[in-house]
């Protein structure tokens, strides 16, 4: 069957018109959302505003607390930066929340190590692996150290979103002093 121009756009005026008359008629309640589900606890949920604690932006959060325990976190749609939405970052900070004065179980708490070629970690004590660490970037810059233009390129840093300025600044200053040339933040990332 071919179907012209002209006969196209009166079929499409006619389901045009019958869907009117058709979803007219329906409950519009019908359509609403379910029930949410924290409406139980209504009187007990604490809402409470909050800034991102993970880099320099500022984005705005809402945190949902019922009895000290974390609900849910969710971008404050109100906050000129972010006007609700969060990164991965953002949307994890209820890892750092402290339920009964203990950290969050989830969360590492002590250095984990895997010797090459080995499939399980093992716990190491944070001398043992600042130790190691240190030895081996030490070998690593002694290694590839390119005198002429005093750098290394063959170790980067990565500095942290729980960092505040003056341990940022100090971190840089360790790293060009060791000649790293590559230098990052998670907040970029």
């Amino acid at each position: 069957m071919e179907l012209s121009r002209r006969d196209f756009l009166k079929a499409s005026g006619a389901a045009g018109i019958g869907g009117v008359f058709l979803f007219g008629t329906l409950d519009p309640t019908a359509a609403l959302a379910g029930v949410p589900r924290f409406l139980p606890l209504k009187n007990k949920v604490k809402e409470t505003t909050t800034i991102c604690c993970y880099c320099a932006v500022g984005c705005g959060a809402i945190v949902t607390t019922y009895e000290d325990e974390t609900l849910k976190i969710e971008g404050d749609p109100d906050h000129p930066i972010n006007e609700g939405s969060l990164c991965s970052k953002g949307l994890a900070m209820s890892q750092v929340h402290q339920v009964d004065g203990k950290p969050n179980p989830l969360r590492l708490t002590r250095p984990l190590y895997r010797a090459p070629g080995g499939t399980a970690w093992q716990e190491m004590d944070w001398g043992t692996a600042i130790e190691t660490i240190a030895q081996r970037v030490k070998a690593t810059r002694d290694a590839t150290f390119d005198e002429a233009n005093s750098r290394t390129e063959a170790v980067a840093s990565l500095g942290g979103g729980e960092l505040d300025n003056e341990e940022c600044y100090l971190l840089s200053k360790m790293d060009r002093a060791l000649g790293m040339v590559y230098l990052e933040h998670c907040a970029r990332i």
